[in-house]
């Protein structure tokens, strides 16, 4: 198991303030505190990782189930999405074709600086506020 109380963790790039943002909207939708987040790069991002390649693990965020199964990617979307307040259409169409998530979360991922330049810093640090106050 994941967590000993049942939720699921998401293992996320601390240094990305865009990864932050993102993470930070998930985690306001997420009422029932399904979630956890936890960064890569700390302990249980080494846990959880450790057979991955180092430079895979900070490709993408991963989400760890109540089962300790990894998803990684647009590969989690639909996992993610299936534990959020009215996420279930969210998490049928990210299923439907797995090879177009894959694509888009892969794109983003791959301009996630990009993306992130727009977001004002004050943005990002309220959502590593958010994020703080929801990690273990």
């Amino acid at each position: 198991m994941s967590d000993d109380r049942g939720r699921c963790i998401v293992l996320w790039d601390r240094d990305c303030g865009f990864c932050a943002w993102m993470l930070a909207w998930v985690l306001r939708w997420d009422r029932d505190r399904r979630l956890r987040p936890a960064s890569i790069q700390g302990p249980d991002g080494d846990r959880w990782l450790a057979a991955m390649p180092p430079e895979r693990r900070l490709a993408s965020w991963h989400l760890v189930d109540e089962d300790g199964e990894v998803s990684s990617g647009g590969r989690a979307l639909p996992a993610v999405f299936r534990r959020l307040p009215g996420g279930a259409p969210l998490a049928a169409l990210a299923a439907l074709r797995p090879p177009a998530t894959d694509a888009a979360y892969d794109w983003v991922a791959a301009h996630r600086s990009l993306l992130g330049r727009p977001i004002p810093a004050a943005a990002k640090e309220r959502a590593r506020t958010v994020i703080g106050e929801r990690s273990d």
